[in-house]
């Protein structure tokens, strides 16, 4: 088995998911040329050495279907030879696309991968696809897939998480992703020109550094009339324990929908001799799980449990953590489940003030805590995403 390089991240602003954001004016493909293009002049990489690209992406419909990962790179005029494979785990599908191209790269079926992910809420909406399986609810309660607000507020009562603990939570990633912001911490974000526009978006736009918990005090909660249609009744059964689901999240402690795309370069040690550069990091492992579909979310933690448990190692082993904040709750369960400091999880804010892009999320989030680790001059890292219906992956980063 070969060891797997990681030669560079790169990712685009995350833009507000509506017609006014940043990114909006701009297709998928054209979102990742650009970011192609980066890749190549940053590395000196040349395309036609790359065996395979692999992106996450949730919402496969529209402008994000027919297979994005090998039509985009088309779009970008990289050689034919160049594979594409496009995944969906859901949130955490950009995690898998890195596994995957780990794995490849470790058992000498590929030299150099480019890994990642794309979303565009504003032009391809979240359930754009109208997949029956959120349709029609009772195929939805033979799958037990539901909703993920109605999974976070099952978490959130069977870890006693209340109102004003996940708005602190909430305003915790606020102001941590403000300051990361203004003190250039985002190392890895490649400016991106809208032409339609005329504009340079060069910094994430879902961040509101004003939010304080008086004024998320004042939002309702965003999930109690879904509960009130039977999802209530249907987790109680399960849980007899409880007495009623609490509803504690809003549009306030929740992700943000968000425009966004990321690539990874990975490859192995030969990779950085013909580039004549130096690795940024080690992907050591990777896990995925399946946990709870009526937790929804909880699979963020359920992986990175599996991936510690494999490697043998404790919270106090890893320098720092970048566990999705999939509603305020799950940042609860990850501390509580884990045993993390505070002071190692999410130290830049998450993805309820940075924002959701959701098949390009957890990739995100690897080049941010990777940007984090080589700021702090600090080792070893842990990534993890959840996905709908209990699903989750994680990735063990070493500088």
């Amino acid at each position: 088995m070969k060891d797997v390089f990681i030669y560079e991240a790169i990712r685009s602003p995350r833009a507000k998911a509506k017609d006014t954001g940043g990114l909006a004016d701009l297709t998928p493909h054209e979102l990742l040329g650009s970011l192609y293009d980066s890749l190549t002049q940053r590395t000196g990489l040349d395309p036609a050495d790359v065996g395979e690209v692999i992106l996450g992406c949730v919402t496969q419909h529209g402008e994000q279907a027919a297979n994005i990962a090998k039509t985009s790179v088309l779009h970008a005029g990289w050689p034919s030879s160049v594979g594409g494979l496009t995944v969906n785990r859901f949130c955490s599908s950009s995690i898998d696309a890195m596994n995957l191209g780990m794995l490849k790269i470790a058992t000498g079926q590929e030299d150099v991968i480019v890994a990642g992910g794309v979303e565009m809420m504003s032009r391809v909406p979240m359930l754009a696809d109208e997949a029956r399986a959120f349709k029609d609810p009772a195929f939805a309660a033979r799958c037990q897939l539901l909703m993920m607000g109605s999974g976070a507020d099952l978490i959130a009562t069977l870890n006693s998480v209340d109102r004003a603990e996940a708005d602190a939570i909430a305003v915790q990633s606020q102001q941590r992703a403000a300051r990361a912001q203004r003190e250039g911490y985002f190392k890895s974000i490649v400016p991106v020109e809208n032409p339609v526009k005329g504009i340079t978006v060069a910094e994430d736009e879902c961040i509101r550094a004003d939010t304080t918990v008086a004024s998320l005090a004042e939002l309702p909660p965003a999930f109690a009339g879904i509960g009130a249609k039977g999802v209530d009744a249907y987790q109680l059964a399960a849980y007899p324990e409880c007495d009623e689901v609490q509803h504690i999240h809003t549009a306030g402690n929740s992700p943000a929908m968000a425009d966004a795309a990321t690539v990874i370069l990975l490859g192995d040690a030969a990779l950085g001799e013909k580039l004549g550069i130096q690795p940024r990091a080690r992907l050591v492992a990777g896990a995925s799980c399946d946990d709870d579909p009526l937790q929804v979310l909880s699979g963020c933690v359920t992986s990175a449990q599996k991936l510690m448990r494999q490697q043998g190692l404790e919270a106090s082993d890893v320098d720092l953590f970048e566990i999705h904040e999939a509603f305020a709750a799950t940042v609860v369960k990850s501390r509580n489940d884990l045993g993390i400091e505070d002071a190692k999880l999410n130290v830049n804010g998450g993805v309820i003030a940075l924002g959701h892009p959701m098949g390009a999320t957890g990739a995100i989030m690897a080049g941010v805590l990777l940007d984090e680790l080589e700021r702090c001059d600090l080792k070893r890292g842990i990534v993890s995403a959840s996905g709908a219906g209990g699903s989750g992956s994680a990735l063990l980063i070493e500088r």
